[in-house]
Protein backbone atom coordinates (compact mmCIF):
# COMPACT_ATOMS: atom_id res chain seq x y z
CA UNK A 1 0.00 0.00 0.00
CA UNK A 2 0.96 3.35 -0.36
CA UNK A 3 1.97 5.59 2.38
CA UNK A 4 -0.72 7.95 3.65
CA UNK A 5 -0.17 11.52 3.59
CA UNK A 6 -2.90 13.21 6.38
CA UNK A 7 -4.36 16.44 6.55
CA UNK A 8 -2.19 18.37 9.11
CA UNK A 9 0.80 17.18 7.73
CA UNK A 10 3.71 19.41 5.41
CA UNK A 11 3.63 19.34 2.12
CA UNK A 12 6.81 20.46 0.89
CA UNK A 13 6.56 22.25 -2.72
CA UNK A 14 10.18 22.64 -4.66
CA UNK A 15 9.80 25.44 -6.98
CA UNK A 16 7.78 29.02 -5.88
CA UNK A 17 5.88 29.73 -9.11
CA UNK A 18 2.00 29.75 -9.98
CA UNK A 19 2.12 26.06 -9.95
CA UNK A 20 3.28 25.92 -6.80
CA UNK A 21 0.68 28.15 -5.81
CA UNK A 22 -2.38 26.63 -7.01
CA UNK A 23 -0.72 22.96 -5.70
CA UNK A 24 -0.03 24.80 -2.38
CA UNK A 25 -4.14 26.34 -3.19
CA UNK A 26 -6.04 22.83 -3.20
CA UNK A 27 -3.74 20.83 -0.57
CA UNK A 28 -4.95 23.66 2.09
CA UNK A 29 -8.63 23.36 0.81
CA UNK A 30 -7.18 19.50 2.13
CA UNK A 31 -6.25 20.77 5.92
CA UNK A 32 -2.81 20.67 5.02
CA UNK A 33 0.63 22.79 5.86
CA UNK A 34 2.91 23.76 2.74
CA UNK A 35 6.59 24.86 2.94
CA UNK A 36 8.36 25.75 -0.66
CA UNK A 37 11.62 26.05 -1.42
CA UNK A 38 12.29 28.96 -3.56
CA UNK A 39 14.77 31.59 -4.64
CA UNK A 40 12.87 34.39 -4.45
CA UNK A 41 11.35 36.06 -0.99
CA UNK A 42 7.73 36.98 -2.79
CA UNK A 43 7.26 34.05 -4.73
CA UNK A 44 3.72 33.29 -6.18
CA UNK A 45 3.68 30.02 -3.62
CA UNK A 46 5.68 31.84 -1.42
CA UNK A 47 2.67 34.25 -0.77
CA UNK A 48 0.47 31.13 0.24
CA UNK A 49 3.07 28.95 2.33
CA UNK A 50 3.47 28.09 6.05
CA UNK A 51 7.18 27.72 5.67
CA UNK A 52 8.86 30.04 3.31
CA UNK A 53 12.58 28.59 2.81
CA UNK A 54 14.64 31.15 0.73
CA UNK A 55 16.99 29.76 -1.18
CA UNK A 56 18.79 27.98 -4.35
CA UNK A 57 17.30 24.57 -5.38
CA UNK A 58 20.37 23.07 -5.35
CA UNK A 59 21.55 24.22 -1.76
CA UNK A 60 22.31 21.48 0.40
CA UNK A 61 21.32 23.21 3.68
CA UNK A 62 18.06 24.46 2.33
CA UNK A 63 17.21 20.45 0.91
CA UNK A 64 18.12 19.52 4.27
CA UNK A 65 15.72 22.02 6.04
CA UNK A 66 13.24 21.06 3.58
CA UNK A 67 13.54 17.32 4.38
CA UNK A 68 13.30 17.85 8.08
CA UNK A 69 9.76 20.32 8.05
CA UNK A 70 7.99 17.94 5.02
CA UNK A 71 6.31 14.50 5.35
CA UNK A 72 6.01 14.38 1.79
CA UNK A 73 7.72 16.33 -0.94
CA UNK A 74 6.83 17.33 -4.82
CA UNK A 75 8.20 19.75 -7.44
CA UNK A 76 6.01 22.49 -9.76
CA UNK A 77 8.82 22.57 -12.34
CA UNK A 78 11.72 19.60 -14.18
CA UNK A 79 14.38 21.92 -14.67
CA UNK A 80 15.55 21.26 -10.82
CA UNK A 81 18.86 19.97 -10.12
CA UNK A 82 18.51 15.93 -10.52
CA UNK A 83 21.51 15.21 -7.82
CA UNK A 84 20.14 17.60 -5.37
CA UNK A 85 16.32 15.85 -5.57
CA UNK A 86 18.40 12.33 -5.52
CA UNK A 87 20.06 12.86 -2.20
CA UNK A 88 16.23 14.63 -1.06
CA UNK A 89 15.08 11.19 -1.87
CA UNK A 90 17.24 9.51 0.30
CA UNK A 91 16.36 11.61 3.57
CA UNK A 92 12.34 12.41 2.82
CA UNK A 93 9.71 10.92 1.12
CA UNK A 94 9.15 11.68 -2.52
CA UNK A 95 7.37 9.93 -4.00
CA UNK A 96 7.66 10.79 -7.57
CA UNK A 97 11.37 9.75 -6.89
CA UNK A 98 14.29 11.60 -8.98
CA UNK A 99 14.08 9.58 -12.51
CA UNK A 100 11.40 11.00 -13.67
CA UNK A 101 13.02 14.64 -13.92
CA UNK A 102 15.71 12.76 -14.83
CA UNK A 103 14.49 11.90 -18.38
CA UNK A 104 12.23 15.07 -18.86
CA UNK A 105 14.71 17.19 -18.38
CA UNK A 106 16.39 15.87 -21.27
CA UNK A 107 14.83 15.90 -24.45
CA UNK A 108 17.41 12.76 -25.72
CA UNK A 109 16.24 10.73 -22.84
CA UNK A 110 12.68 11.55 -22.96
CA UNK A 111 12.38 10.43 -26.56
CA UNK A 112 14.18 7.55 -26.13
CA UNK A 113 11.44 7.05 -22.81
CA UNK A 114 8.47 7.94 -25.03
CA UNK A 115 9.98 5.66 -27.76
CA UNK A 116 10.59 2.50 -25.22
CA UNK A 117 6.48 2.83 -24.26
CA UNK A 118 5.78 2.24 -27.98
CA UNK A 119 4.62 5.77 -28.81
CA UNK A 120 5.15 7.42 -32.26
CA UNK A 121 7.58 10.73 -31.96
CA UNK A 122 8.52 12.08 -35.07
CA UNK A 123 12.04 11.63 -36.89
CA UNK A 124 14.83 12.54 -35.10
CA UNK A 125 18.92 12.72 -34.70
CA UNK A 126 20.96 13.30 -31.48
CA UNK A 127 23.67 15.82 -32.32
CA UNK A 128 26.84 16.98 -29.35
CA UNK A 129 28.25 19.60 -31.80
CA UNK A 130 27.41 21.65 -34.80
CA UNK A 131 29.77 20.01 -36.53
CA UNK A 132 27.80 16.70 -36.31
CA UNK A 133 24.57 18.42 -36.96
CA UNK A 134 25.95 19.56 -40.28
CA UNK A 135 27.07 15.80 -41.05
CA UNK A 136 23.99 13.89 -40.03
CA UNK A 137 21.12 16.59 -41.72
CA UNK A 138 20.90 14.65 -44.26
CA UNK A 139 19.32 11.80 -42.33
CA UNK A 140 15.81 14.13 -41.25
CA UNK A 141 16.46 16.92 -44.19
CA UNK A 142 14.66 20.36 -44.25
CA UNK A 143 12.03 21.77 -43.01
CA UNK A 144 13.78 20.53 -39.14
CA UNK A 145 13.34 21.83 -36.08
CA UNK A 146 17.01 22.25 -33.72
CA UNK A 147 15.84 21.88 -30.18
CA UNK A 148 18.92 22.33 -26.97
CA UNK A 149 18.55 18.78 -25.39
CA UNK A 150 17.99 21.22 -21.58
CA UNK A 151 16.79 23.72 -20.74
CA UNK A 152 14.05 24.97 -23.26
CA UNK A 153 10.51 26.24 -22.79
CA UNK A 154 7.69 28.74 -24.56
CA UNK A 155 9.97 28.22 -27.21
CA UNK A 156 13.21 29.05 -26.13
CA UNK A 157 15.95 26.96 -26.99
CA UNK A 158 14.66 26.09 -30.29
CA UNK A 159 15.85 26.85 -33.92
CA UNK A 160 13.31 26.61 -36.95
CA UNK A 161 15.78 25.61 -40.01
CA UNK A 162 13.68 25.89 -43.47
CA UNK A 163 16.84 25.29 -45.57
CA UNK A 164 20.58 24.51 -45.71
CA UNK A 165 21.32 28.09 -46.15
CA UNK A 166 19.66 28.25 -42.35
CA UNK A 167 22.08 26.15 -40.51
CA UNK A 168 24.01 28.50 -39.22
CA UNK A 169 21.14 29.55 -37.16
CA UNK A 170 21.17 26.66 -35.11
CA UNK A 171 25.01 27.41 -34.13
CA UNK A 172 24.95 29.04 -31.09
CA UNK A 173 22.41 26.11 -29.40
CA UNK A 174 25.25 23.92 -29.02
CA UNK A 175 26.76 26.34 -26.52
CA UNK A 176 24.12 25.24 -23.45
CA UNK A 177 24.48 21.37 -24.49
CA UNK A 178 23.50 18.93 -27.11
CA UNK A 179 20.95 19.19 -29.29
CA UNK A 180 18.49 17.15 -31.36
CA UNK A 181 16.87 17.70 -34.82
CA UNK A 182 13.61 16.69 -35.81
CA UNK A 183 11.63 16.40 -39.08
CA UNK A 184 9.14 18.96 -39.26
CA UNK A 185 5.62 17.41 -38.55
CA UNK A 186 2.46 18.81 -41.20
CA UNK A 187 0.15 18.80 -37.92
CA UNK A 188 -3.18 20.41 -37.98
CA UNK A 189 -3.66 20.56 -34.25
CA UNK A 190 -1.56 20.85 -31.41
CA UNK A 191 -3.54 18.97 -28.22
CA UNK A 192 -2.18 17.78 -24.80
CA UNK A 193 -3.52 15.08 -22.28
CA UNK A 194 -2.76 14.90 -18.39
CA UNK A 195 -2.34 11.71 -17.21
CA UNK A 196 -2.60 11.38 -12.89
CA UNK A 197 -1.92 7.96 -11.50
CA UNK A 198 -1.01 7.62 -7.62
CA UNK A 199 0.99 4.90 -6.15
CA UNK A 200 -1.18 2.25 -6.26
CA UNK A 201 -1.52 2.34 -9.94
CA UNK A 202 -4.62 3.99 -10.18
CA UNK A 203 -4.62 6.33 -13.39
CA UNK A 204 -6.95 9.14 -14.89
CA UNK A 205 -6.62 11.35 -17.94
CA UNK A 206 -8.39 15.03 -18.09
CA UNK A 207 -10.00 15.75 -21.04
CA UNK A 208 -7.98 16.04 -24.23
CA UNK A 209 -7.41 20.10 -24.25
CA UNK A 210 -6.58 21.78 -27.94
CA UNK A 211 -3.67 24.10 -27.32
CA UNK A 212 -3.23 26.93 -29.59
CA UNK A 213 0.39 29.28 -29.10
CA UNK A 214 1.31 32.66 -30.16
CA UNK A 215 4.80 33.61 -30.23
CA UNK A 216 5.61 29.59 -28.65
CA UNK A 217 3.84 30.82 -25.77
CA UNK A 218 0.76 28.70 -25.02
CA UNK A 219 -2.48 30.93 -25.67
CA UNK A 220 -5.39 29.55 -25.30
CA UNK A 221 -6.49 25.63 -24.15
CA UNK A 222 -10.16 24.62 -25.52
CA UNK A 223 -12.00 21.54 -24.02
CA UNK A 224 -12.80 19.32 -25.33
CA UNK A 225 -10.71 19.50 -27.83
CA UNK A 226 -12.48 19.86 -31.49
CA UNK A 227 -10.81 16.60 -32.59
CA UNK A 228 -12.45 12.84 -33.98
CA UNK A 229 -13.22 10.62 -30.94
CA UNK A 230 -10.54 8.01 -32.36
CA UNK A 231 -7.64 10.59 -32.20
CA UNK A 232 -8.99 11.62 -28.56
CA UNK A 233 -8.55 7.75 -27.51
CA UNK A 234 -5.16 7.59 -29.59
CA UNK A 235 -4.15 10.48 -27.27
CA UNK A 236 -4.73 9.10 -23.93
CA UNK A 237 -4.22 5.43 -24.53
CA UNK A 238 -0.29 7.24 -25.49
CA UNK A 239 -0.37 8.91 -22.05
CA UNK A 240 -1.44 6.11 -20.09
CA UNK A 241 1.28 4.11 -22.05
CA UNK A 242 3.66 6.87 -20.76
CA UNK A 243 2.57 6.97 -17.63
CA UNK A 244 2.94 3.04 -17.25
CA UNK A 245 6.03 2.70 -18.62
CA UNK A 246 7.45 5.34 -16.24
CA UNK A 247 5.61 4.12 -13.11
CA UNK A 248 4.32 7.40 -13.01
CA UNK A 249 3.26 8.77 -9.63
CA UNK A 250 1.85 12.74 -9.62
CA UNK A 251 1.29 14.25 -12.75
CA UNK A 252 2.80 13.91 -16.21
CA UNK A 253 1.49 16.32 -19.33
CA UNK A 254 1.78 15.06 -22.51
CA UNK A 255 2.18 17.31 -25.27
CA UNK A 256 0.77 15.89 -28.90
CA UNK A 257 0.55 16.89 -32.51
CA UNK A 258 -2.48 15.67 -34.30
CA UNK A 259 -2.13 14.81 -38.11
CA UNK A 260 -3.72 15.25 -41.19
CA UNK A 261 -4.94 11.65 -40.74
CA UNK A 262 -6.00 11.89 -36.95
CA UNK A 263 -3.48 9.87 -36.19
CA UNK A 264 -0.78 11.83 -33.27
CA UNK A 265 3.06 12.50 -32.35
CA UNK A 266 4.08 12.91 -28.96
CA UNK A 267 5.88 15.86 -28.81
CA UNK A 268 7.22 16.35 -25.00
CA UNK A 269 5.87 15.50 -21.58
CA UNK A 270 6.06 18.03 -18.70
CA UNK A 271 5.90 15.43 -15.16
CA UNK A 272 3.96 18.45 -12.89
CA UNK A 273 0.81 20.19 -13.33
CA UNK A 274 0.78 22.30 -16.76
CA UNK A 275 -0.49 25.27 -18.29
CA UNK A 276 -3.14 23.60 -20.52
CA UNK A 277 -4.42 22.26 -17.22
CA UNK A 278 -5.81 24.97 -15.84
CA UNK A 279 -9.18 24.65 -16.84
CA UNK A 280 -10.03 21.94 -14.52
CA UNK A 281 -9.94 23.99 -11.65
CA UNK A 282 -13.61 25.44 -12.55
CA UNK A 283 -14.82 23.35 -15.41
CA UNK A 284 -13.36 19.85 -13.69
CA UNK A 285 -15.36 17.99 -10.61
CA UNK A 286 -11.71 17.71 -9.78
CA UNK A 287 -8.87 20.09 -10.52
CA UNK A 288 -5.66 19.00 -11.96
CA UNK A 289 -3.85 20.54 -8.74
CA UNK A 290 -6.37 18.64 -6.67
CA UNK A 291 -5.51 15.37 -8.50
CA UNK A 292 -2.40 16.18 -8.24
CA UNK A 293 -2.42 16.13 -4.04
CA UNK A 294 -4.15 13.30 -3.83
CA UNK A 295 -1.59 11.35 -5.46
CA UNK A 296 1.35 12.44 -4.09
CA UNK A 297 -0.36 11.79 -0.41
CA UNK A 298 -1.81 8.24 -1.04
CA UNK A 299 -5.22 9.53 -1.37
CA UNK A 300 -7.57 7.27 -3.72
CA UNK A 301 -8.21 9.82 -7.35
CA UNK A 302 -11.60 10.55 -8.61
CA UNK A 303 -12.63 9.85 -12.17
CA UNK A 304 -12.39 13.75 -13.64
CA UNK A 305 -15.68 14.82 -15.10
CA UNK A 306 -15.95 17.97 -17.52
CA UNK A 307 -19.24 19.90 -16.50
CA UNK A 308 -19.28 22.15 -19.33
CA UNK A 309 -17.28 22.88 -22.83
CA UNK A 310 -14.67 25.68 -21.82
CA UNK A 311 -11.71 27.98 -22.69
CA UNK A 312 -8.69 28.83 -20.52
CA UNK A 313 -6.69 31.77 -22.68
CA UNK A 314 -3.20 33.19 -20.69
CA UNK A 315 -3.08 36.65 -19.14
CA UNK A 316 0.58 37.51 -20.06
CA UNK A 317 2.21 40.96 -19.12
CA UNK A 318 0.58 43.19 -21.88
CA UNK A 319 -3.00 41.66 -20.56
CA UNK A 320 -3.04 42.56 -17.15
CA UNK A 321 -4.49 46.46 -17.10
CA UNK A 322 -6.51 45.59 -20.16
CA UNK A 323 -8.17 42.54 -17.83
CA UNK A 324 -8.38 44.01 -15.13
CA UNK A 325 -10.19 47.45 -16.19
CA UNK A 326 -12.69 44.73 -18.10
CA UNK A 327 -13.86 42.91 -15.01
CA UNK A 328 -16.95 44.25 -14.57
CA UNK A 329 -17.61 43.31 -18.41
CA UNK A 330 -17.89 39.67 -17.81
CA UNK A 331 -19.22 38.22 -14.71
CA UNK A 332 -18.93 35.01 -16.42
CA UNK A 333 -15.33 34.43 -16.18
CA UNK A 334 -12.96 33.20 -14.08
CA UNK A 335 -10.20 35.63 -13.16
CA UNK A 336 -6.89 33.67 -11.63
CA UNK A 337 -3.65 36.10 -11.23
CA UNK A 338 -0.86 34.53 -9.95
CA UNK A 339 0.23 37.34 -7.31
CA UNK A 340 3.95 38.34 -9.04
CA UNK A 341 4.97 41.62 -8.62
CA UNK A 342 6.16 42.47 -12.06
CA UNK A 343 4.33 42.40 -15.30
CA UNK A 344 6.49 41.94 -17.74
CA UNK A 345 5.77 41.55 -21.48
CA UNK A 346 5.15 37.74 -22.12
CA UNK A 347 5.60 36.72 -18.62
CA UNK A 348 2.59 34.58 -17.22
CA UNK A 349 1.01 36.72 -14.73
CA UNK A 350 -2.64 34.41 -14.60
CA UNK A 351 -5.61 33.09 -16.64
CA UNK A 352 -8.84 32.94 -16.99
CA UNK A 353 -11.00 30.20 -17.71
CA UNK A 354 -14.68 30.64 -19.76
CA UNK A 355 -16.58 28.03 -19.13
CA UNK A 356 -19.83 28.19 -22.37
CA UNK A 357 -22.23 26.20 -24.20
CA UNK A 358 -20.72 26.88 -27.28
CA UNK A 359 -16.98 27.46 -27.96
CA UNK A 360 -17.43 29.62 -30.85
CA UNK A 361 -19.41 31.97 -29.45
CA UNK A 362 -16.91 32.48 -26.83
CA UNK A 363 -13.96 32.43 -28.79
CA UNK A 364 -15.21 35.60 -30.72
CA UNK A 365 -15.89 37.09 -26.77
CA UNK A 366 -12.41 36.40 -26.08
CA UNK A 367 -11.14 38.35 -29.71
CA UNK A 368 -13.82 41.49 -28.89
CA UNK A 369 -12.42 42.23 -25.54
CA UNK A 370 -9.59 43.77 -27.28
CA UNK A 371 -7.71 42.21 -24.03
CA UNK A 372 -5.76 39.53 -26.78
CA UNK A 373 -5.22 41.81 -29.72
CA UNK A 374 -4.00 39.67 -32.97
Amino acid sequence: MTKMIYPGQTIGIIGGGQLGRMMAVAAKEAGYKIAVLEPTMDSPCGQVADIRIVAAYDDEAALEELAEVSDVITYEFENIDYDGLKRLTQMAYVPQGAELVRITQNRVTEKQMIVEAGCPVAPYIVTSTYEELLEKIGEIGFPCIVKTARGGYDGKGQQLLKSAEDLQLAKDLFTHSQCIAEGFVPFTKEISVIVQRNGDGETYCLPVGENIHINHILHETIVPARIELSTAQLAEEAALKIADSLKLIGTLAVEMFVLEDGSIVINECAPRPHNSGHYSIEACNISQFTQHIRAVCGWPLRKPKLWAPSIMVNVLGQHVVPLTNSISKFPDWSVHLYGKSEAKVNRKMGHVTIMTDDINTALQQITDSGIWPE
